[in-house]
């Protein structure tokens, strides 16, 4: 049986360097920086005190005033960036099966600020009746697949997805296999994350996860840097709607790209650390290239992790070259945490939407704050520079805590 082609007909972004795909890709090229110090809560007593953070972005722009009172952060950006997709997309109410129009949408962490005010809520009175009505589907994860759905009135398959740092990938993913097996001619897929909170700083600083370069925060998201020391949290969404190739060519939808192979794989290791040398990570590169059928030699550009932890950006720059062996000093890669930090479960949707936009305008924004390359770190990460470069084939990464590791392989249809 032939399988059925998955392209890529819209996509929306709300990110800390800017809110919808042009400014957002304007950003990248021009290499903004979206980390400044934190303005959510008072940080005195916090190891790290900044992190890259929407900014101006106003949901009553989109929403209305009491609906956006009853969802979390997280679900607001969702919500719009699906809004945007849409728009996108060209797609309207008319002539579109909403049966066979689907709905994978993750968070990491889900609603963490509608978790910790509830909390503080509840303890400073003593009485659940202070509770709001509103607090569990305001919190849970799943929310903005359903959300989603209920305002597009889209009934296909619908579920969230949580597996960490690779979660929006996973959701693309699954959205891709649903696709290419019958199950939907279209699917809303990506992720959202809202959880730059004092939970969640606190929780990874005591980690020793984040960066605590207080003095430096411009310069703390820098993979592959020798110097790194920690992540950056960041926060929005990246959401994509997938159609069917034919579906798309009969209402004449603009495609972006065709998405040929994924690689989905587990490490089997650690709760946080990744396998040694990469391993899990390069299965996953490989499945994805066995999947879409062509060389690993094909692969143009890879839109990598790159966290800017220790561990990550040399077992990530192992796992390329165990994959790719020569080929690998060939590639162009890049990190755009180094601009937009580390969104969580929204990293892949934001990455992915990254690399899309790369390949059709075959530019590679640079990976900024790139001073001095690890030694063990010797590829091609387009430090400080965009790389001018046509791109057929190019592969983005997410790498999950608890050893979730997903690699999205596109290609540029030509059509």
């Amino acid at each position: 049986m032939n399988k059925r082609r998955v392209v890529v007909t819209g996509m929306g972004a709300v990110t800390p360097i800017g809110i919808g795909l042009d400014n957002f890709w304007e950003a990248l090229l021009n290499g903004r920086n979206g980390v400044e110090p934190i303005t959510k809560f008072n940080t005195d007593k916090f190891d790290t005190r900044f992190a890259a953070e929407v900014k101006n972005f106003n949901v009553e722009d989109y929403l209305d005033k009491k609906e956006a009172r009853r969802l979390d952060p997280f679900n607001q950006y969702a919500i719009v960036t699906a809004i945007m997709a849409m728009e996108d997309s060209g797609l309207s109410d008319d002539g579109v099966d909403k049966e066979r129009f689907g709905v994978i949408y993750g968070s990491g962490i889900g609603g963490m600020i509608t978790l910790e005010k509830q909390h503080w809520l509840y303890f400073e009175n003593k009485d659940p009746h202070k509770i709001s009505p509103f607090f569990v589907p305001m919190m849970i994860s799943d929310m903005a697949a359903g959300q989603i759905s209920i305002r597009f009135g889209l009934k296909g398959p619908n579920y969230a997805t949580t597996s960490a740092c690779a979660t929006s990938s996973h959701a693309i993913a699954d959205a891709f296999i649903l696709i290419q097996r019958g199950s939907a001619d279209l699917m809303m897929c990506g992720g959202s994350e809202a959880a730059i909170t004092e939970m969640s700083i606190g929780g990874f600083n005591a980690m020793r996860a984040l960066s605590t370069w207080n003095n430096r925060y411009s310069e703390a998201s820098r993979p592959f840097d020798v110097e790194r020391n920690g992540f950056v949290m960041g926060e929005g969404a990246g959401t994509l709607i997938l159609e069917e190739y034919e579906h798309a060519r009969k209402r004449g939808a603009k495609i972006y790209v065709e998405i040929s192979g994924i690689g989905l794989t587990g490490d089997a290791y650690h709760i946080t650390a990744p396998s040694p040398n990469g391993e899990g990570a390069a299965r996953s590169m490989k499945a994805a290239i066995q999947d879409a059928g062509i060389e690993p030699g094909d692969v143009d550009y890879i839109n990598a992790h790159g966290t800017s932890t220790p561990y990550n950006d040399v077992t990530e720059t192992r796992a390329i070259k165990s994959t790719f062996g020569d080929h690998a000093f060939d590639l162009v890669i890049n990190s755009t945490k180094s601009m937009t930090g580390h969104l969580l479960g929204a990293a892949g949707g934001v990455e992915a939407i990254a690399t899309v936009l790369s390949m059709m305008n075959n530019k590679i924004p640079p990976t900024i704050n790139l001073d001095n390359p690890d030694p063990e770190c010797d590829l091609n990460y387009s430090a400080k520079k965009v790389t001018d470069k046509k791109i057929k084939f190019a592969i983005s990464n997410t790498f999950g805590f608890g050893g979730h590791n997903a690699s999205i392989l596109f290609k540029k249809t030509g059509d």
